[in-house]
């Protein structure tokens, strides 16, 4: 499979832009949120959205992290899952609820919201909001582009910054 576009080869503008996208995916690796909380929602973005390249990318940056086989196997159904936490459950249906926001009429439900404020303060709450609207950026400009993907090796994100 070859992808349809190379948007930072084809456009200094869009170079340009994506190459801010990244920074702030990476700047979200300073926030207090754990880093295996995050990698769990940008996995279960990425499979709503059908994003190969991500549920690659965070499959692999997860597991160099730690995270169980048990676990990133069970993202996709972890309502049912006993091997998350409450705080992580709360993240995921923010992050699902945030992915599926067209599917919602009035958005995030207030009940989701405050499940998430239950866990999280104001400020982790912020860094939760922007992990999931990097990841679906992402998401959305690889699924356009049918970005391929098998090929990641875990910190190979670094080279982008």
């Amino acid at each position: 499979m070859e992808a349809r576009l190379n948007v930072m080869a084809a456009s200094p503008v869009a170079a340009k832009a994506m190459k801010h996208i990244i920074a702030a995916g990476m700047a979200l690796s300073e926030s207090t949120v754990p880093a295996s909380t995050r990698e769990l929602m940008m996995l279960r973005a990425s499979q709503i959205n059908g994003c190969a390249g991500c549920i690659d990318m965070h499959t692999k940056e997860a597991t160099a992290a730690g995270e169980t086989a048990v676990r990133l196997h069970l993202v996709a159904a972890w309502r049912e899952a006993k091997v998350f936490t409450e705080a992580e459950r709360a993240a995921l249906e923010l992050t699902e609820q945030g992915t599926r926001i067209a599917d919602a009429a009035g958005g995030v439900p207030d009940e989701v919201w405050a499940n998430a404020a239950k866990h999280y303060t104001e400020e982790q709450l912020a860094d939760l909001v922007t992990q999931i609207v990097v990841i679906n950026a992402f998401n959305r400009g690889n699924v356009i582009t049918q970005q391929p993907a098998g090929d990641y090796e875990a910190g190979m994100v670094a080279k982008f910054h």
